[in-house]
């Protein structure tokens, strides 16, 4: 059963005017003082999530180092849909470029045969592009990853006008984006937040692809050398 615990008045929190949001994988090691770090900047909130090796343990080792922290935390289920009580949001994604249901509907009927929801208020849909071939996300959820930015920009109506979803999500994975992409996908969006995650290590990648979406997520550059500093440079706001 999903319901609330240990968490921030969902009152108090406004995901739609987050500008900066920092993801952790529960399958990377992180320290203890690095978490404190990233607690301390001014990043609006941590996203848990993953794709491979996400497990019930490491989630929870996770969200443990997490929970002396009031910034938000958001766990964004994988493929294994390890669910948790004791975080403020859940974002659940629809792959929308798949070449299988499975993705788009498939395991959101499973998680809600499995996870008996008693309130939708801290449940986020999302629409999601996968952009990175190489990607491990990709691969797994058989995406159609060679979209032009018309095409994306179509899904982007589809999500907004069409089946409503709240947010949009750009996902690279990893690598650096095509901002005309983004761009092209922000100018089909009136009432869904658009999200991209992918590739920004630094405070011109930031900005570049702030200008268009509604919310950066950064990931990757936390496990480099350097990086909260480099995460640093990344919040724009």
């Amino acid at each position: 059963m999903i319901h609330a615990k240990k968490r921030i008045p969902l009152t108090a929190i406004d995901w739609r005017k987050w500008r900066h949001v920092t993801k952790l994988d529960p399958d990377k090691k992180i320290s203890k003082q690095d978490v404190a770090a990233i607690m301390d900047t001014d990043t609006d909130a941590i996203m848990i999530s993953g794709t491979q090796n996400i497990t019930r343990e490491n989630v929870g080792n996770l969200v443990s180092m997490l929970a002396e922290y009031k910034k938000p935390k958001v766990l964004e289920p994988s493929i294994s849909a390890v669910i948790r009580d004791d975080v403020d949001l859940v974002f659940i994604p629809s792959v929308f470029n798949t070449k299988s249901s499975k993705w788009l509907v498939g395991i959101q009927k499973d998680f809600l045969r499995d996870h008996p929801v008693s309130s939708w208020d801290n449940i986020i849909p999302e629409a999601y592009l996968v952009l990175n071939p190489l990607s491990a996300v990709a691969i797994v959820t058989r995406a159609q990853t060679g979209i032009s930015p018309k095409d994306a920009a179509a899904y982007g109506e589809l999500a907004d006008r069409f089946f409503k979803f709240p947010i949009m999500y750009l996902e690279y994975s990893g690598t650096y984006g095509n901002p005309e992409l983004v761009k092209a996908v922000r100018e089909k969006l009136t009432n869904t937040t658009l999200y991209y995650g992918g590739g920004i290590d630094s405070r011109e990648k930031a900005e570049a692809m702030a200008k268009y979406a509604n919310t950066i997520v950064v990931g990757n550059a936390v496990y480099k050398k350097g990086g909260i500093e480099k995460l640093k440079e990344t919040i724009v706001k």
